[in-house]
């Protein structure tokens, strides 16, 4: 099997550069979803540097593995492919609970993103 360097090397820049932003794509939702790049690994079933090889955009990652990858971030494949990059903080470590609730609330319907958008009004006048 040919050495990373050589797919590196061999690989066309908008190629590079769509794997680099894939693999950009790849750590947010994994951090997202409060896993390690071996804990992801495991679940994949490829080693922890595999995995760190897909974030920096060094290897292309297949069609099955990416489908697998999606599932197991429960997100759709159309997530990792969209562009732009999801906006990153500039802090290390776990999402806050309320963070991943302001995540889940934008993918509610309309209507319930209003309806949980009056509850929290109301409940912030009240402790005002």
């Amino acid at each position: 099997m040919p050495s990373i360097h050589y797919w590196t090397r061999h690989m066309p820049t908008i190629d590079k550069l769509f794997y680099q932003q894939l693999g950009q794509r790849i750590a947010f939702f994994r951090k997202e979803a409060d896993l390690t790049q071996s804990q992801l690994a495991e679940l994949l079933g490829i080693s922890q540097q595999t995995m760190a090889h897909y974030e920096v955009g060094r290897l292309r990652i297949s069609v099955e593995l990416l489908s697998k990858l999606a599932q197991t971030l429960t997100i759709g494949i159309e997530q990792l492919l969209q562009e732009p990059v999801p906006n990153q903080t500039t802090k290390r470590g776990p999402t806050s609970l309320l963070q991943k609730q302001i995540e889940q609330v934008s993918q509610l319907p309309r209507a319930k993103q209003k309806f949980v958008s009056e509850m929290l009004d109301a409940v912030i006048q009240q402790n005002s």
